[in-house]
């Protein structure tokens, strides 16, 4: 079973001031932004690698008591290539799951998020993230 680390995401004090300094320092371009109300996140990419710029409003997708005044890396990303087979493993191995993120496996942006045996936050995606050489239509995941 194949895995690629293609998603890092970290808590930004400012989204489009941080954006800005990832595409000068780093040539990253922007994938996309994405408000969910009790998030949102600016997209940025290498072209393989999906790196999230977050802002959390609360406790809720954080799992973060003091949300808004955390800043640093947050959780990471593995694409896989079958979601049941990739959460077995995870749960095999010590991990436990935390929530989904989307409402169905098969759409586009769908991630599955767990703990690992230390609290560390790690999602896993069948299709990818916006902006990554892994990243899978819809039709190209069935």
């Amino acid at each position: 079973m194949a895995t690629h680390i293609r998603h890092f995401a970290m808590v930004v004090k400012d989204q489009e001031k941080s954006a800005q300094f990832y595409e000068k320092a780093f040539g990253l371009k922007r994938a996309g932004y994405e408000n969910l109300g009790w998030s949102s996140a600016q997209y940025m990419t290498d072209g393989f690698i999906n790196i999230a710029l977050l802002h959390y409003e609360g406790e809720t997708g954080s799992g973060l008591k003091d949300a808004k005044n955390f800043i640093g890396p947050h959780h990471f990303g593995f694409q896989v290539d079958n979601m049941a087979e990739a959460q077995k493993r995870i749960e095999d191995a010590g991990g436990t799951f935390f929530f989904d993120l989307g409402d169905d496996a098969e759409k586009e942006n769908f991630e599955r998020k767990f703990k690992d045996p230390d609290g560390i936050i790690i999602d896993i995606s069948v299709t990818g993230w916006s902006g990554t050489s892994g990243k899978k239509t819809k039709a190209a995941a069935e």
